[in-house]
Order: structure tokens, then C-alpha cells, then sequence
């Protein structure tokens, strides 16, 4: 009768009470449960949990022997589960009784009052972390979202904000949590001060820093508004700022942040300790230097009497350093140490070379090259596996590969093999990108509205590396069909292969009243045979074969030109002219630019001679362009173009009119309509001419809000250039001029340029175009 009065006895292990339930346990048998066999479990209080999750989690099952051991055990294991707010066993005579409550279900999350966010972001994150629809209600989470959003306003420049979040309790034991958000306003910068500062005005200072006060772009790029991030890094470019100049001991004391009490205004003190400045006593080499001591002290750019430069100094060790890796010693140690005299103001420095053992390459990995084959890639490197590690032949084949025009990024890494200090891998990482290019143009001016061009080519065919291209130019000026197949690595040894057959048709520029019509079929083919990394030849031989047609008082056309009439009359009978040309190919290109489509660095240049000495024709036709990239800081580049071109008729036969170079337009002299430039019919058309002088300058900038992507980019530009009738003068003096802003970018169908520009000495008679677009052209 004991025993079954103990058995009804009833026991509840509240989580608060956890040290009680230990007291219980150890206070003797007078509140304690005897052992029992248990003959069923019944699960009470449950709403949503199904009565197979709480037993899954019970250390204790049917047939077991209870224990008040196990029934510690089943709290402890019911709590854990974090799904229920309370648990109880009870004893009902061989029934043990789990009674729980249940913790609430979130049935929706809701934000109300929030712009500077996407919702739909928010609520990923918070499902992230463990907080929405379905899962259960935990406060600790909600306090935490609910800081961690007001830490986002805060790094946002909204230190006003309040976040009030109010949980709605719902039917079946479900909840709503609502964050309901009064953003407030931005605080602006309002004063940037800097304290300590002799050498340097706060106005020089200032202008070095990205945070500023309220300007007329700071609307858009949101530098008055203060970031911890922001500020740390105009600290570091303040410091570098001195230590280029010679103040080696600069030092940033302590910035201040303070608001103001409606948290709109932010003003930010910063302290400086400038100390002295130093010039440079002597710089000297010591360590192994490989027998290379008169190589390595070249590379030295910070000399004796010059001012102090941080920016010298670490350039020095960098060069020195890739110089060590050049011959395999990729874990090259520079170190330059300082030596101050305080006194003299001087500062000499020893530079400490280890180079450490010499490296080779165990394996080149290629990564990202889902498309391209393999070979394609491999084929462009000059580090070979099982070489010694060369530095600069590694960063040519990064290059090589980036020339390709294949990828979006390329980027390469030099790990050391796990357990060898003698051997790193290369592992290349590409970036795909569309290899189809469909060309473009259009522009539009008041004469002639909108007019459109365009083809079609597809570049690294199937992975393969080879282009092929299906030319189909609808345009009224040229209609084209033609077909070509490059293969840039038609030997083993990098002789490539080209050729085209194609009929095109060609009309004059729309801004022409005259017209003709000019239809030349005809086939070429060309090999480029590689002389150094950078220098390719090629040879070409092609046949022509040409009608020109003429109109004279034809209904539906104007009368043509007086030299096209002069040439169906010297080459046919005075209406219809047909002619064939074998024209031979030499050309020359070097190509050390870092990238094909966003260059950076580097030069190109190229010169093609175009020479027909057999056949009804006999002309040749010379071009040299040059270009040249130079960055002029991390995100801005200087780009240069020039182009001269020429052409001329020998052996009494005259230069082939329909040869002519035109000029205006993209590629040439923007804010001028395309192939408007240059000589003109008594009509007033241009008609070209045999010599063509270009000149373009760019400054290129990241887009605003793009951050490193080199793909999307604006620039400035001044255009120069002219053509020039055949025998006549170039005078520099008749060049056209212009300005203008614009956006290229690297779209998925090819590069895209888009150009506002401004005459700057247009003539009476010249045709403007200032808004201009092209897909497909490269400068």
C-alpha cells in the first residue's frame, strides 16, 4: 500500500528548479519514484509536435525499468530539443505521463517602415539564422535580429533609427513577430578637422580622404556619410600620403567621432603627429645575392639625397624580390631595415635578401574552364611542370591566357606543395564568358535619324579556340555575307591560320546624295607566325574580283559621284566597271597589353601593307595603328590611340576609289556622323580619301557603384583626325576635333560602347552626330 501510494505520488522537474531536482534526488527515498517497469508512455499537452518526435528524444521506452535517473535524463533530452517551454513527468501507476508545453510556432514575419533594405533579403538572412515562417519562437533570436538590424541602419549612417518589434500571439499556439522601423534621417559629415598637421593644409588633407561633407554627388556616392571601414582607410592613405614625402615617424594619434544630439550631424577630429622629415642617407645590399649584386642594386629606385618614400622603398623590395623569383626562388626574404639619425634627419637602410631554396613547379591546375578544352588554355603558358618556378614567365602566361578574350577573370595562384618547401603548384582560375559576338552600331542625328549595322561571330567555337564567323551585314550601305575560320594554333608551334571567302556590297555613307553601288567577291587566306611573345608576322594572299555601277539620270537614284564615273569609264564602259585584284598581305603586330578587352597596361601596335601588283588593279594600301595603356592610379587609365594610314595607285593605274578611307563616327572621330569627314563631291558627299590621320586620348573610371569590376567602365575622350584626297597635302591645320563622356562595357554580346560628343572645331558643311553607340568596337 506504501509502495502504491509512492507510485501515485507525483513529481514535477521545472527548468528553473534544475538544483532543486538534484536536492530530490539525493534527499533519500521519501519524495522519490521506486523503480518500475513502465507499461506504457502517454504524451500530454501536445498541439503541433507529433507524439513520435517526443518519444524519439525519451532515453526511456515501454518494458524499460524507470528510474529517477532516466526521468532527469528525458527532461534534460526534451529540453534540448529547444521545441517546448515546459516539461513534466508523472507516475501514474505503470504509466509514465510526459506533460509539456509547447513553445510557440512563427507563423509570419513582417517588416514595416524599412526603405534602405530589401525586404526580401531580410528574410533570408533572418531564415539564416533560425527566425522565420514554420520554425519555433525563441526570444534570444529575436533580440538578436533585432540588433544586428539596427547595427546595419547604424553602419548606414542612420543613427536615428528605432526598431520596435511586437510579437502577436495567434490561434494554436502560433505568433506573429512584426520589426516595425522608423529609419529616421542619414546623419551627414558635417566637419572633417585635423589636428597636428604643419606640412599640409586641411584642405590637401582633406581632398586625399573619401569621406567628405554634403557635395553634389555625395547624393549618389554617399561619402558624407560616415563608415568605420571608410575611415580606417583614409587613415592608412593619410599615412602613406606622408611616408611618400619623407615623414617616416607619422604617426595617427587618435581620431574622434562625435554626433550631434538630434544624430544628423557628424563631426570627425583627426590627430596627427607629422614628426620630422628625413632624407635618404644610403641604401645598401646585403644577404646572398647570387653573384647578381650589380642587377639587384639596379632595381633600387630610392636613392642617396632623395627624400624619404615609402612607396620607393617597398617598390624596391617587390622588384627585387620578383627578380629572385625569376630564377626560381619563389620564397625569396627582402627585408629593408631602417637606420634613423634623429639629428642629420637621414635614414639608411639595409636590405636583407634571403632567397631562400630554389623552387619548381610540381603541377598546373586550370580551374572555371567549363566550355574551353583544356589545351586551349595550357597552350598559352610559358611555366611548364617540372621546370624551376619562374616568376615573370608565370604572369605572361596569366596574359596569354587573359589575351584570349575568352574569360572574364583570370586570376592565378602559387601555393606550397603540403610537406615540400622546394615545389609549388600553379592553379589558374578562369572565368567563362559569351564568346558570340554580335556586332552593332547605330547613331542618330537630325538628318538622317537612325541608322543601324550589324553581324554576327563566334570566337573559341565549341571550346576549341578557333573562331568561325558568318558575316550576314544587312545595312544599306554594306551588305555583306562572308564567311571565315581562324585556328590560332594551326601548327604545334603556334602558327595560325586564317580564311575568308565573302561577296559584299557596298553603297555610299548615309550622309551621301550621290549614288553607286560597288559588289566584290572574292576569298583570302593568311598565316601569323609568331617571332617573340609578343610579335606575331603575318602572310596573305587574297583574289578580288569588283563591279562598280554608276547612275546618271536613272530613275530611282541620284547621279554618282564624278570619280566614280571617271572610274567605270577608265575600267569599263563608262556605267559597269568589272576588275580583279590578287592582293598579297604582310603585316606585323605586337601585343604586350595585359588584357584584350579591358586593357590596362601595355602597348599594341600594328602595320599591314595591302599590295596588289598583279591584275587589273595595281595599289597598295599601308596601316599603322598604336596604342598605348598606362594606369595612372589603381582605377584610372590613360589610354592612347593613334592610326596613320595610306594608299596609292603605281604602274599607271590609278588608287582604287572604292579603297578609300572614311572617317567620323566610333573608332575614329566621335561627335562627327560616320564617313562624313574628309574630301566631298561638288554635291557635297564624302567621298573618302587615300591618306587618314587619327588621333583618340581616354581616361578611363570605374562606374560608379561597380567597385573593381574593369568590365563596366566611363570615360572622357578628345578626337582628332581628317582624311586627305590623294595628292593632297596633310595639314594638320584641317583636323577635326571633339570632346565627349561615355560607357563601355563588356556585355554578354560583345563590348559596348556608348559616346556623347561635341564638335570642337566643326566647319561649315560638316555633319554631327552627338550621341553615338557601337557593339563590338575595341577603342
Amino acid at each position: 500500500m506504501k509502495l502504491q501510494t509512492q507510485r501515485l505520488s507525483q513529481l514535477v522537474f521545472s527548468r528553473r528548479l534544475a538544483a532543486a531536482a538534484a536536492f530530490v534526488l539525493c534527499a533519500g527515498h521519501a519524495m522519490a519514484v521506486n523503480p518500475f517497469v513502465v507499461k506504457d508512455i502517454r504524451v500530454e499537452g501536445i498541439q503541433r509536435t507529433e507524439a513520435g518526435t517526443v518519444f524519439s528524444y525519451l532515453p526511456v521506452r515501454v518494458g524499460d525499468t524507470y528510474t529517477d535517473e532516466k526521468g532527469v535524463a528525458a527532461i534534460k533530452a526534451l529540453y534540448a530539443t529547444g521545441f517546448f517551454k515546459d516539461v513534466r513527468l508523472e507516475v501514474e501507476g505503470d504509466v509514465l505521463v510526459v506533460q509539456i508545453e509547447e513553445r510557440p510556432a512563427i507563423a509570419a514575419v513582417d517588416f514595416s517602415g524599412i526603405k534602405e533594405f530589401d525586404k526580401d533579403q531580410l528574410n533570408k538572412a533572418l531564415k539564416e539564422i533560425g527566425l522565420g515562417e514554420g520554425r519555433i519562437y525563441d526570444k534570444a533570436l529575436v533580440d538578436r535580429a533585432e540588433q544586428e538590424l539596427k547595427r546595419q541602419y547604424l553602419s548606414r549612417g542612420l543613427y536615428g533609427v528605432q526598431v520596435t518589434t511586437t510579437v502577436t500571439p495567434l490561434e494554436r499556439n502560433r505568433v506573429n513577430v512584426s520589426f516595425s522601423v522608423d529609419e529616421g534621417d542619414v546623419a551627414r559629415i558635417r566637419q572633417i578637422n585635423f589636428v597636428g598637421n604643419r606640412a599640409f593644409s586641411d584642405k590637401e588633407l582633406r581632398d586625399l580622404v573619401s569621406l567628405t561633407t554634403p557635395g553634389w554627388f555625395t547624393w549618389y556616392t554617399k561619402a558624407d556619410q560616415y563608415s568605420k571601414q571608410k575611415l580606417t582607410g583614409d587613415i592608412e592613405t593619410l599615412r602613406s600620403f606622408y611616408l611618400n614625402r619623407g615623414y617616416l615617424e607619422m604617426q595617427v594619434d587618435s581620431t574622434q567621432v562625435s554626433i550631434s544630439p538630434d544624430k544628423k550631424d557628424i563631426y570627425i577630429t583627426i590627430n596627427i603627429s607629422e614628426g620630422e622629415k628625413f632624407t635618404v642617407a644610403g641604401v645598401k645590399l646585403e644577404g646572398q645575392m647570387l653573384g647578381r649584386e650589380d642587377e639587384l642594386k639596379s632595381l633600387v629606385s630610392l636613392k642617396a639625397g632623395d627624400v624619404y618614400s615609402g612607396e620607393k622603398l617597398a617598390d624596391s623590395v617587390k622588384r627585387i624580390s620578383e627578380r629572385l623569383g625569376n630564377f626560381g626562388y619563389a620564397f625569396a626574404n627582402v627585408n629593408a631595415n631602417p637606420d634613423i639619425n634623429r639629428e642629420k634627419r637621414e635614414v639608411s637602410f639595409s636590405v636583407l635578401i634571403d632567397p631562400g631554396k630554389r623552387v619548381y613547379v610540381r603541377r598546373i591546375n586550370v580551374t572555371g574552364n567549363n566550355k574551353t578544352r583544356d589545351e586551349v588554355v595550357r597552350r598559352e603558358f610559358r611555366q611548364f611542370e617540372d621546370s624551376w618556378y619562374d616568376g615573370s614567365k608565370i604572369k605572361l602566361s596569366r596574359d596569354r591566357v587573359d589575351r584570349l578574350g575568352y574569360f572574364k577573370e583570370v586570376n592565378i595562384e602559387t601555393p606550397e606543395v603540403v610537406g615540400n618547401n622546394d615545389q609549388v603548384d600553379v592553379n589558374m582560375s578562369v572565368v567563362e564568358k559569351p564568346t558570340g559576338n554580335i556586332l552593332l552600331g547605330a547613331g542618330f542625328s537630325s538628318s538622317e535619324k537612325l541608322t543601324l549595322t550589324g553581324s554576327i561571330q563566334q570566337a573559341n567555337a565549341f571550346g576549341s579556340g578557333n573562331t568561325l564567323g558568318i558575316d550576314v551585314n544587312t545595312s544599306r550601305r554594306n551588305r555583306t555575307i562572308a564567311v571565315s575560320q581562324t585556328n590560332p594554333y594551326f601548327t604545334d608551334d603556334g602558327v595560325s591560320r586564317s580564311y575568308e571567302m565573302f561577296l559584299r556590297t557596298s553603297r555610299p555613307p548615309e550622309v551621301n546624295t550621290g549614288d553607286y553601288i560597288v559588289r566584290t567577291v572574292g576569298a583570302n587566306v593568311r598565316f601569323g607566325v609568331p617571332f617573340s611573345e609578343v610579335d606575331t608576322v603575318f602572310f596573305g594572299l587574297g583574289v578580288e574580283q569588283t563591279r562598280v555601277e554608276t547612275f546618271t539620270g536613272v530613275a530611282g537614284y541620284n547621279d554618282s559621284p564624278e570619280l566614280y564615273k571617271k572610274y567605270v569609264t577608265d575600267f569599263g564602259d563608262g556605267t559597269i566597271a568589272k576588275t580583279n585584284s590578287f592582293p598579297l598581305t604582310v603585316a606585323w603586330q605586337r601585343d604586350s597589353r595585359d588584357s584584350a578587352l579591358v586593357p590596362t597596361v601595355g602597348r599594341y601596335q600594328r602595320v599591314n601593307l595591302e599590295l596588289a601588283p598583279f591584275g587589273d588593279l595595281k595599289y597598295y594600301r599601308a596601316v599603322y595603328q598604336h596604342q598605348w595603356f598606362k594606369p595612372l592610379s589603381r582605377s584610372i587609365t590613360l589610354a592612347l590611340n593613334g592610326e596613320w594610314d595610306y594608299g596609292h595607285g603605281f604602274g599607271g593605274k590609278p588608287y582604287p576609289i572604292f579603297k578609300n578611307f572614311y572617317a567620323g563616327g566610333i573608332g575614329s572621330v566621335r561627335g562627327y556622323e560616320g564617313s562624313s569627314l574628309g574630301p566631298r563631291a561638288a554635291n557635297g558627299d564624302p567621298l573618302g580619301g587615300t591618306t587618314r590621320v587619327i588621333a583618340n586620348a581616354e581616361l578611363q573610371f570605374p562606374f560608379p557603384g561597380s567597385g573593381a569590376d574593369r568590365t563596366l567602365r566611363w570615360f572622357t575622350f578628345v578626337d582628332g583626325g581628317n582624311v586627305y584626297a590623294e595628292g593632297q597635302k596633310v595639314e594638320l591645320s584641317q583636323l577635326r576635333y571633339s570632346y565627349g563622356a561615355g560607357i563601355s562595357w563588356v556585355s554578354p554580346i560583345g563590348p559596348l560602347k556608348l559616346s556623347y560628343g561635341r564638335p570642337l572645331n566643326s566647319k561649315p558643311g560638316d555633319r554631327t552626330q552627338t550621341f553615338q553607340f557601337q557593339l563590338g568596337t575595341g577603342f
